[in-house]
């Protein structure tokens, strides 16, 4: 692990020195990726200089013990000094080795949130509408930018169907866990015996596909123009600015309308397709390796139920990892802190525990 971190550190101080460099500012697209590596370089250098530090006080208390002209306060205070060294050396390694795990490339990626109605029907499709409030109280919580990308709403104020994405430095390290089945139990307002029902909504969380992540070939693509529907006005109902982009390869269709030029509607049709075929390359290579190794929370699979919404209880449960908050009203309104640092926690120490079976 030493040798690891003495490599880390090097990388440190040369990208350190190359961010000062005149021509390297002057070329932002190298300048930015520069900056994104040395902000996580930073905490395992820091770490590490941590370390060195309690270990040379750990080295030098344990010599000066042995000087047995040491009168006995000043014995005890190196003593102690020596204790302490030992206890902060011992804690400095645990904290380096979660440092040092592989970090997931995408983790700082902007999202694609797609939220879609499943078994309830109109009391699924108005669950959708809650998710799509929760998540985008809690992005606006983290700084984050929310925008709605396309929108099937139902007559009730649900949504069949909602994409949208999530822009800000992290923001997938805060929303991947949320892909899989979210299952709702309470009394639906149409429901007029108050019995309680049971319904399911689906949630995907895609990275932003950038065009060096996933290249679409003009070729392979059909784009037709059709006129939008639903709220907007005069205009959004007088033009062909509503845009389905179809792949060709795979038969993957994306329509967009919610922008208000065909150009716009057009890009984040593209922004979403590029997301898409992207997840599903990386779901074939999770396939591929499954069976050798699972050191993830859940399976990220979006048939896999994850979570359930209690009503009646108060209740969230997320069933990955056995945790019950009773804290409903306070989640749903975006308080979704405890819930998801609780899924990182979890994913940090099966892939800790997965690391260590590997040495």
């Amino acid at each position: 692990m030493i040798d690891k971190l003495e490599e880390v550190e090097k990388r440190y101080d040369e990208v350190n020195s190359l961010v000062c460099q005149s021509d390297v500012v002057a070329d932002m697209d190298r300048y930015t990726a520069l900056m994104k590596e040395l902000k996580h370089l930073t905490p395992i250098v820091e770490k590490f200089r941590e370390y060195k530090k309690a270990k040379a006080n750990f080295e030098e208390s344990k010599e000066m013990l042995g000087d047995s002209s040491l009168d006995e306060d000043f014995a005890q205070m190196v003593k102690d000094e020596f204790e302490q060294s030992k206890a902060d050396i011992e804690r400095i390694e645990e904290e380096l080795k979660i440092l040092l795990l592989p970090r997931d490339p995408n983790d700082d990626k902007n999202v694609i949130v797609e939220i879609r109605g499943g078994a309830g029907g109109e009391e699924s499709a108005l669950f959708a509408g809650v998710l799509f409030r929760m998540y985008s109280m809690y992005a606006e919580s983290k700084g984050f930018k929310t925008e709605v990308i396309s929108a099937s709403e139902t007559g009730l104020g649900g949504y069949k169907e909602i994409s949208f994405s999530i822009t800000g430095d992290g923001a997938y390290s805060r929303f991947k866990f949320e892909s899989g089945v979210h299952r709702v139990q309470r009394v639906p307002e149409t429901e007029s015996q108050g019995r309680i029902h049971t319904s399911t909504t689906t949630v995907a969380v895609l990275p932003e596909a950038e065009e060096v992540d996933f290249e679409i070939l003009d070729k392979d693509l059909q784009i037709d123009t059709f006129r939008a529907s639903g709220a907007g006005g005069q205009h959004i109902n007088k033009t062909s600015s509503a845009i389905r982009v179809t792949h060709i390869p795979t038969g993957t269709v994306v329509e967009c309308q919610d922008q208000r030029s065909q150009h716009q509607n057009k890009e984040k049709a593209l922004l979403v397709l590029r997301a898409r075929l992207l997840d599903a390359e990386r779901a074939k290579q999770n396939a591929q390796i499954a069976g050798e190794r699972k050191a993830q929370v859940g399976t990220g699979d979006r048939s896999e139920r994850i979570r359930t919404y209690n009503y009646p209880q108060g209740r969230v449960s997320d069933h990955r990892i056995n945790l019950t908050l009773y804290k409903l009203e306070s989640i749903l309104n975006g308080d979704m802190d405890e819930l998801i640092d609780a899924l990182i926690t979890a994913d940090t120490a099966e892939k800790l525990k997965a690391s260590q079976g590997e040495e």
